[in-house]
């Protein structure tokens, strides 16, 4: 089977299909073994997956074996297929369709360059190629200027470039979508670094010092020392800058990634100093 065919079940279902469709459309072919229509489809259906070789995933799923997941996507008659793109059904069709006509239903859903420069800003982000990855989120913006992804990884890079004007901007006019609560989290990030060496703040306390030198370590792009810095800070006083600090950690967490080790690290050490 190709890399990019892949037979799903109830079990991995939401990781396979739901969160693969964050990076790449996803098809789902709904199927069943007494389905005669179902076995003239799956050879084309096959065949453009490879022809693909990467524009879309093809994601087989037997009815009778996962009765919930066909309850659950309202599969009233198989052959059925749905597109899937950012968690969401982007497009559908029931039946046995041409070749000729399923290839038009393809490139009407297919990436297009917009998804393209998304999945390279994503990609750069996880490198910490910060400036790279914002020139890859506003090409995406250029083209689809309210896209949630783009203006939160937009966001993101451009905190840690030190551009936190444009950022905080950013940051509060994201829409209602998957991506506003993490645009929520960076927020108390982003202000922090906004109001960082405020004239009228006047000299500092040690601990505000320590603080403030965490934020600029923030700035050049230095993440771990400013998160050592931000511990620092928490060992002293838990919940500095009434939860400020706490909160600002948890920002460079999500710039970072879950499954970034170093977030990983820190999640744990952060953990043992408030709990």
């Amino acid at each position: 089977m190709s890399q990019h065919i892949i037979n799903v079940t109830e079990s991995n279902f939401d990781y396979e299909v739901i969160e693969h469709s964050q990076n790449v459309l996803v098809l789902v072919d709904f199927w069943a073994e007494w389905c005669v229509p179902c076995k003239t489809l799956d050879p084309i259906l096959r065949n453009l997956a490879k022809q693909g070789a990467g524009d879309f995933r093809l994601a087989r799923l037997n009815v009778d074996e996962n009765q919930k997941i066909a309850m659950r996507f309202n599969v009233r008659g198989i052959p059925a297929v749905k597109a899937f793109r950012e968690g969401a059904i982007i497009g559908e069709f029931t039946g046995l369709k041409p070749e000729e006509e399923i290839r038009g239903f393809l490139r009407n859903i297919v990436p297009s360059p917009a998804d393209l420069s998304l999945d390279k800003g994503l990609s750069l982000l996880n490198m910490e190629r910060w400036e790279d990855a914002a020139g890859a989120f506003q090409t995406v913006l250029d083209e689809r200027p309210d896209h949630p992804r783009a203006m939160v990884g937009l966001a993101k890079s451009l905190i840690v470039l030190g551009q936190n004007d444009e950022a905080l901007e950013i940051l509060e006019s994201v829409p209602s979508s998957h991506e506003y609560s993490t645009a929520e989290k960076l927020r108390p990030l982003a202000t922090a670094l906004n109001r960082l060496d405020d004239p009228s703040a006047g000299t500092p306390s040690p601990i505000e010092a320590t603080y403030q030198h965490a934020l600029r370590l923030v700035k050049l792009g230095n993440l771990p020392a400013a998160m050592d810095g931000i511990l620092a800070v928490l060992r002293q006083e838990k919940h500095y800058r009434d939860d400020e600090a706490r909160l600002v950690i948890l920002g460079l967490f999500e710039i970072l990634g879950d499954n970034n080790p170093i977030t990983r690290q820190y999640r744990n050490e952060l953990a043992s100093i408030l709990f």
